[in-house]
């Protein structure tokens, strides 16, 4: 299916893989939309971040490809996740960016908290066809290390604690989900009939520790049937006409081809362009991207850089590789901004598509050197539907407060999804607009 899913780590096999509402609107009646963009191995500290100067946010060098957008943009300084300093190991404890809560230490029963984004799409999702999309560019791979399982890195959604969002790597399926007339969701629901048949044929032969692992993953195959339904259901008692409806009616680009993108550029300008068609046909309101899994050693293929983005982030403060993790950063930003742009360019009545949305950008370390998630690189674009002032840069280091969760928070209410604490937050920030 395209799918970034597998059967979990079995100690029986011994391998991997073997046999909303008001609430919700700005008031334009356009809906706000919410996405999380992530990218893994950090950033250079020397040239992220900005400055408030006497004509406004400066951005400095990582972030100068969103110059035309700085209006549009919040830059944080100083959030950050406190639980991420309590795992040995320099990249999987510190993969809890949406969820704040402590990473388990294991290689078997993962568990990390159900995330904002996913918490929001529960919310949200009875109005669009598809409560969520998750986005990625690379699949899972499977080893262990410092007693934590590399699923950690591959996954930023997760719709309960112990089960990440399956995460779409392919373009096509991920076109397809989103725009299919109806005849892909009978071919998915064909194969996960097949996939339940599979995985419980495996249970004579598993451990009870095993089983309850099995049951975790066809927890996710059930959330895979639900999508599926719901866009059934959705197409069938479609309200066209009645309320706020989306200016783009039909997908402004062709269905792409099959496979994934020989080039990595090619592969996230794709996976860009579905995410915002999907906001700008109402599809779904709440996006999750990760550009590429933490630990990724991804090559983009940058004219002067030679090597993998987990290796350049290693830089040992050498300067050709160092300069090289930088054009690395800005590829990402050039990357982002291009879509924000066309999110700025769709036109939503009193306000534009970017001005209704919330974008978030963040990595789970600062400081790819040095492990150091003591703060991170968060930014934020979009108006928030008319609730979000953009073009400053906001300075919580010497807050004690500065729970990373508590602009979730703010997000999240700002979505209709109202709490009084999530993760380790429970006060959202109140300076955003």
């Amino acid at each position: 299916m395209g799918i970034a899913m597998s059967l979990p780590w079995l100690e029986s096999l011994n391998a991997w893989g073997a046999p909303a509402a008001s609430a919700s609107s700005g008031a334009t009646g356009a809906p706000r939309r919410l996405a999380v963009c992530f990218m893994g191995n950090g950033v250079n500290p020397n040239h992220w971040g900005a400055t408030n100067g006497p004509g406004g946010l400066e951005l400095l060098k990582s972030l100068s490809p969103l110059e035309a957008l700085k209006d549009k943009l919040l830059v944080f300084k100083g959030l950050w996740n406190p639980t991420t300093v309590a795992g040995p190991g320099g990249h999987y404890p510190k993969m809890n960016v949406l969820s704040g809560l402590t990473v388990k230490q294991t290689t078997t029963d993962v568990q990390v908290g159900t995330t904002m984004d996913q918490l929001v799409a529960a919310d949200t999702g009875k109005h669009t066809p598809m409560s969520s999309i998750v986005l990625g560019t690379e699949g899972p791979n499977y080893s262990t290390d410092s007693g934590y399982t590399s699923i950690y890195s591959a996954y930023v959604s997760w719709s309960s604690p112990t089960s990440p969002a399956p995460k779409e790597i392919y373009p096509q399926q991920a076109f397809d989900q989103l725009f299919d007339d109806g005849s892909q969701r009978k071919r998915d629901k064909s194969v996960l009939d097949l996939v339940n048949e599979d995985a419980k044929s495996l249970r004579t032969r598993l451990s009870q520790h095993d089983v309850h692992k099995l049951d975790e993953y066809l927890t996710s195959v059930r959330e895979l049937e639900e999508r599926i339904e719901r866009a059934d259901t959705f197409s069938k008692t479609n309200t066209a006409g009645l309320g706020w409806q989306p200016s783009v009616k039909m997908p402004t680009m062709p269905r792409p081809a099959a496979g994934i993108p020989s080039r990595p550029d090619e592969h996230l300008r794709l996976m860009f362009d579905i995410m915002v068609l999907a906001f700008q046909m109402d599809r779904t309101r709440v996006a999750t991207f990760m550009l590429n899994n933490d630990l990724s050693n991804m090559n983009f293929g940058i004219e002067g850089v030679k090597g993998g983005i987990h290796e350049l982030s290693h830089h040992a403060n050498d300067p050709k590789r160092l300069e090289q993790y930088q054009l690395v950063n800005q590829h990402h930003m050039q990357l982002w901004a291009e879509a924000l742009q066309k999110m700025a360019a769709t036109n939503e009545g009193e306000r534009s598509l970017l001005d209704n949305s919330m974008v978030l950008f963040t990595s789970s370390l600062f400081d790819g050197n040095a492990h150091d998630s003591r703060q991170l690189p968060v930014l934020l674009a979009g108006g928030g539907g008319g609730t979000i002032r953009g073009g400053r840069m906001l300075d919580y280091s010497k807050d004690e407060n500065r729970k990373l969760c508590r602009l979730h928070m703010a997000l999240m209410d700002r979505m209709g999804c109202r709490t009084d604490h999530f993760g380790d937050a429970d006060l959202a920030l109140s300076d955003l607009g």
